[in-house]
């Protein structure tokens, strides 16, 4: 780019001067108020857009001063810290967009992570987001926009001169340790920061030491959690931090009749609103579903037979979807799980030999499977095809009470009562750390949501797979059956005889889910 003629060289310098100026650059670098673009609509960026930009630019061009008047002294400024809590709908996404099109643009060599509370907020909406805003840049043509990253086009410098998408794993912490460019310019964006794990907030703020180098790191998101390390960057380590609470209802481009439906039905003071609008830390986290206590003690309680035996039986299926995750096959009677079945295995005819044999030998009265997304409908088709009738679960269908999102929320719910109010689990540690793992909180349309499996994983290092079998169970009512008649189940049914010689003799063992009504 250095021997670009004409109007490409007097583009280089003109977003060069915007090197300290990142407001400067969002002005003059996207179509504001243009007919037929994106922005026809919008003369300018939001006002705490505006104070963000700026702060950044005063801070990066007192460093500036200082260096030039104390040799050095450069290297002894601490890294830029901004941090915005913020209801929904405020443009957040934008101004991401915007610093992150500002700092590649600006100074040669730029390197940087975009991270979020999940890689679906990467994928499908910081991402997406940053597309828009790179293709209304003046200067987008110097950069390529990639599935995972920002880069420039010179060849040059196309592996030292890019944003990288990073999903954040705590045991994967060492992608945020090698946060270095001696001399350049660093670039860390957290969003949905209140749901970023506090071990990659402390690796990010290890490797941020080099000198001589523009260190700026930006933290976005609601507000979710009134404790961890975003929440610490407005109390604990304040002084740090260049720190803002956005309302909704003070942003232009915000839904102000569903804020104000909020209001309506949850008050001002609520949670709910103080973190979905005002971008206030609530006073209590997202809350688990289940305590510790709780779990323990459904661990160490004692029923004795007649106390649970007249219940239908009932088994809760979860299907392996990764090579690390597992089946698992849990069976419920009444107010009494058993320990479970758990097989790492992903053949789906594998599992639904291990649930036939399962549903035999207890005799069970139901049997309820994931299906979500497809997966478990191998082992749903098998078992029907042996003559058994087993009932799918799509954990994001919709639930019989509309207070909750979807099935997987009603059913956990559901299964936590039970736990709170007599239930008996097997005394499994890893069920207990899947159990008290699990948050949940409101959508924004005040239905109950359940944090997604994905966090879960992150938190404990494996899917809740023992705990979703067990969900399962709570999925749908079951009948015990009844209609057990001489001659039904005379002959028990061997699933390995299909295919090698057909059914066993005799009649075959039927055992099927029935709803009640």
């Amino acid at each position: 780019m250095d021997e670009a003629p004409g109007v490409e060289s007097e583009l280089i310098d003109a977003i060069a001067a915007y090197a300290h100026d990142p407001l400067g650059f969002a002005r003059f670098a996207f179509p504001w108020g243009e007919a037929g673009t994106d922005l026809e609509k919008f003369e300018d960026l939001e006002g705490w857009q505006i104070d963000v930009l700026e702060s950044i630019g005063s801070k990066l061009r007192a460093g500036a001063d200082l260096q030039t008047a104390i040799d050095e002294a450069i290297a002894e400024m601490p890294p830029i810290l901004e941090a915005v809590a913020s209801g929904h709908g405020i443009g957040k996404s934008a101004l991401i967009s915007i610093v992150i099109m500002w700092a590649m643009s600006t100074a040669v060599d730029t390197r940087g992570v975009v991270t979020a509370n999940t890689e679906v907020q990467l994928r499908t909406k910081t991402w997406p987001e940053l597309a828009k805003w790179h293709r209304m840049c003046i200067c987008g043509h110097w950069f390529k926009l990639e599935a995972t990253a920002l880069i420039s086009k010179d060849p040059a410098h196309e592996k030292t001169w890019r944003i990288d998408q990073v999903p954040w794993s705590e045991h994967r912490a060492e992608a945020f340790a090698g946060l270095h460019n001696q001399g350049k310019r660093i670039l860390v964006i957290f969003d949905e920061a209140s749901n970023i794990a506090d071990k990659i907030w402390e690796t990010t703020e290890g490797a941020l030491t080099d000198r001589d180098t523009e260190i700026i790191w930006l933290a976005f998101g609601n507000p979710t959690r009134s404790t961890g390390r975003f929440k610490a960057c407005f109390g604990q380590f304040g002084h740090r931090w260049g720190k803002r609470h956005v309302d909704s209802r003070t942003v232009r481009i915000s839904n102000k009749s569903q804020i104000q439906a909020w209001i309506d039905d949850y008050g001002e003071d609520h949670d709910f609103v103080r973190v979905r609008v005002k971008g206030e830390f609530p006073r209590a986290d997202a809350k688990a579903l289940l305590g510790e206590e709780e779990v323990r003690a459904a661990m160490e309680r004692l029923l004795k037979p007649e106390s649970y035996e007249s219940a239908p039986k009932i088994l809760g299926v979860d299907v392996a979807r990764q090579g690390g995750d597992r089946s698992v096959i849990f069976p419920r009677q009444g107010l009494v799980a058993f320990r479970p079945k758990s097989m790492r295995i992903q053949d789906e005819m594998l599992v639904a030999d291990q649930v036939a044999r399962a549903w035999d030998k207890w005799e069970a009265d139901g049997c309820l499977i994931d299906c979500t997304g497809g997966w478990g409908y191998g082992v749903y088709d098998r078992l029907v095809q042996l003559h058994y009738q087993p009932q799918p679960v799509e954990f994001g269908g919709e639930p019989f009470n509309a207070t909750f999102a979807n099935k997987r929320a009603e059913m956990w719910w559901e299964m936590a009562k039970w736990v709170q109010t007599g239930g008996v689990l097997p005394n499994l540690p890893s069920l207990a750390r899947e159990l008290t793992a699990q948050l949940y909180d409101y959508n924004k349309r005040g239905r109950i949501l359940l944090e997604e499996k994905s966090i879960i994983r992150e938190l404990i290092g494996e899917s809740p797979d023992e705990a979703d079998a067990l969900a399962c169970t709570f999925a749908y009512p079951v009948k015990k059956r009844t209609d057990r008649r001489d001659g039904f189940a005379q002959t028990a049914f061997d699933p390995r005889t299909v295919g090698k010689g057909g059914f066993a003799q005799g009649v075959v063992s039927h055992r099927g889910f029935k709803a009640a009504a």
